[in-house]
């Protein structure tokens, strides 16, 4: 075989695959490789153990959760680049409207047009040239792959059938026999148009290689996301637009008045379609597969399961990950037409559930509200609660856990997080979420039921509409309740499902208002993290009250884990009584089982994390903030009415120093500042 020089040369290419330059392998294998090169990390989740895949956290706006539909596409990816079942099958993403499907595939294809733009990555195909040499091409010259057939399946098609294109290969080119067995693994037939005119052009050159190959092009796949190569999206649409012609391509009438050979396969113009646009290595995406009216549900059924595109018996080899998604009612109503199950048969079928961790909503919570500067309707800068992000993520996730009798809501929410629970553990949610998930009613199993991505978006709508917000310059985290009550009451249908929801905003405005209760200590305090050191005195005073070297002064010594000091501490038992009198722990028993569950959880967390600070245990929180805010304030009664009752000049410098601190230290602005304090004085909320 001579040599040449020329980079647009297939003996170029072939010897750049040789070296390793260049890649050779199909859509599943270079999916799987991506996703693997960028990392993998063992993770717990809901009690099990999980992988987190690195790909899926890049960027600004990265995925959220989503952990076992990622693991079951990555799954079903390295199966299918093994060579397993899935090679055959198309993977389907199945769920309620706004929770991620869409942007999930929008961001796996983004991700794989940005591998595929390194050089060692980078997808190649081939075009004819020279055509004017041959008959029957009126004034076309140059032929490109229609289905951006990889130069390698150009190389391998030599022959007429695999075995005789195995042979040439190996004579002209030189490759070991490991090599070429590892090669001819990707071997498929050359595409109907492909096929005849490279056996025209073997017929013109009397077999002569060196001369065939003056008519070949190498060029790369062009990456452009509006041209709609290498990922694709085909939308479904009504039934009277929509057509095969939108998938497969048609006869074309422009290429008919120049191919004089009827016989010719060029004269489809297969790049019409959706397909031969992503059949070199790419990604097809179905937005709602279901939706399309029948024939073309069953144009899927024979390009999933043959992975050809197919007309009047001409066949197109494509090489396509297809990816689908569908909602939850059109999923059931194709399921119920049981003349369907074929197609269904050939997809995988992953139901995608909302995201049920509150502290990982608080990211796509972030997204609803936006990254740019919110400006009121007069162009003023819109400030934002710091716990709008917490009382919107809450009420949220809140509605998209189901009922139970072993768990209450916030029990449910706190475990899916991953904190504790009390005496709850996250064996009980594992046991929960595996009986759920035995239902065969999809709307019933965990997380799939609840306020959406999009709910959520609709609800802060409202709240930036509406006058409070506009007046007082400020997103105030109390009023995004209201908004969700409006968007259940608007957007849910079911009735049952509205009064659920209802009640979990209730529950949410509940763990709102421990969260001020605690806001507002710090306030009072003039420290932002005063109730957190509180906490972590009560933890440690309960660990030493028992030590065997506590003297009469009751000072203990201890190392503090977090900075390796060592530091000494006064006990204080009435504290430690007073702080579980609020926990409703009346007699001794109950005291020392409550210790010894906190001595358990210290000793489990902070081997792990020494930064763990048991400010996820709410009711312990909750019961110091109350032992310390119930007190006595300088003989002025509690602080609720020492705040309420701005009379005399004392209390109305506790209320403006508490602002000044909500202000400069908290992040607030003066009207929440003054808004979360009127919230903390009322009994709205209170339980």
């Amino acid at each position: 075989m001579s040599e040449n020089s020329d980079p647009k040369s297939l003996l170029n290419h072939i010897d750049a695959v040789k070296k390793g330059q260049r890649c050779f392998e199909d859509a599943f294998q270079g999916v799987s490789r991506m996703i693997l090169e960028s990392g993998v990390e063992k993770i717990n989740v809901k009690g099990r153990t999980t992988y987190s895949f690195g790909l899926f956290s890049k960027g600004k706006k990265h995925l959220v959760g989503m952990y076992d539909e990622i693991n079951s596409f990555v799954s079903f990816v390295k199966d299918a680049s093994e060579g397993g079942s899935s090679r055959e099958m198309a993977f389907v993403l199945v769920g309620e409207p706004g929770n991620g499907k869409t942007f999930f595939v929008d961001y796996l294809c983004e991700s794989y047009r940005n591998f595929l733009s390194k050089p060692e990555n980078r997808k190649y195909t081939f075009r004819f040239k020279n055509l004017d040499q041959l008959e029957g091409y009126g004034r076309i010259r140059v032929i490109e792959s229609q289905t951006y057939e990889d130069p390698m399946i150009l190389a391998m098609g030599l022959g007429e059938t695999k075995n005789e294109s195995m042979e040439l290969f190996g004579k002209h080119f030189d490759f070991s026999d490991n090599e070429l067995e590892r090669l001819f693994k990707l071997y498929r037939p050359l595409g109907a148009c492909s096929g005849y005119i490279w056996s025209q052009i073997r017929q013109y050159c009397n077999d002569d290689l060196d001369k065939m190959l003056e008519f070949i092009e190498i060029l790369p796949v062009p990456l452009s996301e509006t041209l709609g190569t290498i990922t694709g999206k085909y939308p479904a649409r009504d039934k009277i637009t929509s057509s095969a012609v939108d998938l497969l391509g048609e006869e074309s009438i422009q290429r008919l008045l120049h191919i004089t050979d009827t016989n010719n396969p060029y004269r489809f113009d297969l790049r019409r379609g959706a397909l031969a646009r992503v059949a070199g290595g790419g990604i097809h995406f179905s937005d709602e597969i279901y939706k399309n009216k029948k024939d073309l549900v069953q144009v899927y059924l024979g390009v999933i399961q043959n992975r050809t595109i197919e007309m009047d018996g001409y066949k197109w080899p494509i090489d396509t990950l297809i990816i689908a998604t569908s909602n939850n009612s059109e999923f059931n109503t194709f399921l119920a037409e049981k003349e369907e199950a074929p197609i269904v048969d050939r997809c995988r079928i992953c139901y995608v559930a909302h995201n049920t961790d509150y502290k990982l909503q608080k990211e796509l919570t972030e997204y609803a509200i936006g990254n740019d500067v919110k400006r009121t309707i007069n162009g003023e800068k819109l400030h934002q609660d710091p716990n709008l992000n917490y009382a919107a993520s809450v009420g949220v996730v809140l509605s998209r856990l189901p009922r139970s009798e072993k768990l209450t809501p916030v029990e449910t929410m706190k475990l899916a997080a991953g904190e504790v629970a009390g005496e709850k553990s996250l064996k009980t949610l594992a046991e929960l979420i595996d009986t759920l998930n035995q239902d065969t009613d999809i709307t019933r199993r965990f997380g799939q039921k609840g306020l959406g991505q999009r709910n959520l978006g609709r609800a802060i709508q409202i709240l930036l509409e509406s006058s409070e917000t506009n007046e007082g310059n400020c997103m105030f985290a109390l009023d995004i309740f209201n908004a969700l009550e409006k968007v259940v009451l608007d957007y849910v249908t079911d009735s049952g499902d509205r009064a659920k929801f209802m009640d979990d905003l209730k529950t949410a405005r509940g763990l709102y208002r421990e969260r001020i209760m605690t806001e507002i200590f710090n306030a009072y305090m003039d420290e932002p993290l005063a109730i957190k050191k509180d906490v972590m005195n009560y933890v440690n005073m309960i660990i030493g009250v028992d030590a065997e070297h506590l003297g009469a002064d009751m000072m203990w010594k201890y190392k503090d884990p977090q900075t390796g000091e060592l530091k000494a501490m006064k006990i204080d038992e009435r504290y430690i009584k007073n702080v579980e009198d609020r926990l409703g722990l009346k007699t001794e028993e109950q005291r020392a089982s409550f210790r010894n569950t906190i001595r358990k959880i210290y000793g489990q967390k902070i081997s792990v994390d020494p930064n763990y600070d048991f400010m996820d245990n709410l009711e312990l929180v909750k019961a110091i903030t109350d032992v310390r805010l119930k007190s006595d304030i300088a003989g002025a009664g509690s602080l609720v009415g020492a705040l309420a009752n701005r009379t005399n000049e004392e209390n109305q410098k506790l209320h403006d120093r508490m602002v000044n601190t909500m202000f400069n230290k908290l992040g607030y602005c003066n009207t929440c500042a003054q808004k979360t304090i009127e919230y903390f004085c009322s009994q709205e909320d209170d339980k």
